[in-house]
């Protein structure tokens, strides 16, 4: 009788054994799948964000400084008569989206007029002012911008040439005429600037002169205002600074 059921238990026993292996099995399995899951998305994190030596951030609030030397030439006129011009200016840019610095500007006119003592007078001048320019579209490969200089300079005739008078004949002039006069200026504008890296930047753009009236001798002129086109090179730094963008992995530094 005893036999009879130890025989029956057997069986049982075999089920009780084998269905704990398969519990045994499918855990490892799940605890194998779980960590092959975990692996292959960690290297995956660090494929899409390490980049060598460091982990790039998308921090869009970091302010960024710069500062750079430019170089402008324009073409104008000064009473209708063909004006060329130059300037440089050194300026600090704030966050891309706004300059302040110096500028001097330097223009030769071909007036070519006849005065008492002289023919072929041409006018020559410099002023010098700050410079403020705010800047739209900073983000974008293209800018634009509206600079304005206000200052002050001074202006001459030159390059004429002498006319002989007899002795007896005496010229008087304008007690107020002088060789050199000064003027105060205004000279707003528009520009495009085109951010070719972060190095360097190129700009065009048209202005407008205003200026004061001036009494040199002779009369021929005695403002400067008008019109000017041109381009301009600006060399610098244009992210100045820490870049928070970047973080390096080996010693923690920005």
């Amino acid at each position: 009788m005893i036999n009879y059921f130890l025989k029956d238990m057997q069986p049982l026993q075999f089920y009780i054994d084998n269905t704990n292996n398969n519990t045994t099995n499918k855990m490892a399995k799940i605890k194998y799948i779980l960590f092959l899951i975990c692996s292959l998305t960690t290297i995956n994190f660090y494929a899409q964000e390490d980049n060598g030596d460091y982990i790039e951030f998308n921090d869009r609030k970091n302010i960024v400084h710069g500062v750079y030397i430019g170089l402008n030439l324009n073409y104008g006129e000064i009473n209708s008569k063909d004006t060329y011009i130059g300037g440089l200016k050194i300026a600090y840019v704030a966050n891309r989206k706004f300059e302040i610095g110096l500028q001097t500007t330097a223009f030769y006119s071909e007036q070519n007029f006849t005065g008492l003592l002289s023919t072929n007078e041409d006018l020559v001048g410099v002023y010098t002012g700050i410079h403020l320019e705010p800047i739209f579209f900073s983000e974008s490969l293209i800018n634009l911008s509206f600079p304005v200089l206000i200052g002050g300079g001074a202006a001459k005739y030159v390059d004429g040439d002498i006319v002989e008078k007899d002795n007896d004949v005496e010229i008087e002039f304008d007690e107020n005429e002088k060789d050199w006069d000064d003027f105060f200026v205004l000279e707003p504008g528009i520009s495009l600037l085109f951010n070719i890296n972060r190095y360097v930047q190129i700009e065009a753009g048209v202005k407008y002169r205003f200026a004061s009236r001036m009494a040199i001798n002779p009369r021929s002129v005695n403002r400067i205002d008008g019109f000017s086109t041109g381009i301009g090179l600006k060399v610098g730094v244009f992210n100045l600074g820490r870049n928070r963008y970047k973080k390096h992995l080996k010693d923690g530094k920005k």
